[in-house]
């Protein structure tokens, strides 16, 4: 036998109203106890009479679980309301930004000689008092650029100066202790050279071209 279909409207019956209070409330109860069970799901169930009894079932503490429906509740509509004032900030600062991006261009456009034919004469005589400003800011940088670099070579310049003088104070230093040896010694071989006797003496200046017989003891006479 088919079960027809339940016209979902007020019992008129008080009995078979409590009877099917009583059947709803229990399945009720069940099925959420079911679902925490199966899914693992935090589950509060609270049901009132006609009369006004209180029937629920929770899956944990219910006070916990109504505490945190009223915080994600009104939580979750402050987050709506600032999430969407912070999407309106970010879309009124990026026209900002495309605004100002915008001007920037044209006026850049305009410093180098184009669009300008929408330009009137004092607009004209701006740029002109701002490229001659930005020139004049240019040529100091320039010049400060080229007096430090003057000055790092002199610095650098002086130092060189600084090393080779030391160097030739250690040259000239060491010429003058080696001086007078050397003369001494000099002095010493021309004295040896002069009083060796002809048979042990080997200057080239007193070399014998010419032809000796005899024994080589008799070549000095």
């Amino acid at each position: 036998m088919v079960r027809g279909k339940i016209q979902l409207k007020r019992i008129e019956n008080a009995t078979s109203r409590q009877v099917t209070f009583s059947k709803r409330r229990n399945g009720l109860l069940k099925k959420a106890y079911e679902l925490s069970v199966l899914c693992e799901a935090e589950v509060a169930a609270i049901v009132f009479s006609q009369k006004g009894r209180l029937y629920e079932f929770s899956s944990s503490d219910i006070q916990m679980i109504i505490e945190r429906y009223h915080n994600r509740t009104k939580g979750g509509q402050l987050n709506n309301i600032a999430e969407e004032q912070y999407i309106q900030q970010l879309r009124s600062e990026t026209a900002i930004m495309e605004k100002k991006i915008g001007l920037l261009d044209v006026s850049q456009r305009q410093l180098f000689g184009y669009g300008l034919s929408f330009c009137n004469s004092e607009e004209l005589q701006e740029m002109e008092n701002q490229l001659v400003r930005s020139l004049q800011r240019i040529r100091e940088r320039k010049a400060r650029i080229l007096m430090d670099h003057i000055k790092h070579l002199k610095e650098k310049e002086r130092l060189i100066l600084e090393e080779n003088a030391r160097i030739s104070g250690k040259c000239g230093a060491k010429d003058q202790q080696q001086l007078p040896g050397d003369q001494e010694k000099d002095i010493v071989t021309l004295t040896n050279r002069r009083s060796r006797p002809c048979s042990q003496g080997s200057n080239i200046d007193h070399a014998e071209t010419e032809l000796f017989i005899g024994q080589p003891e008799m070549r000095c006479l």
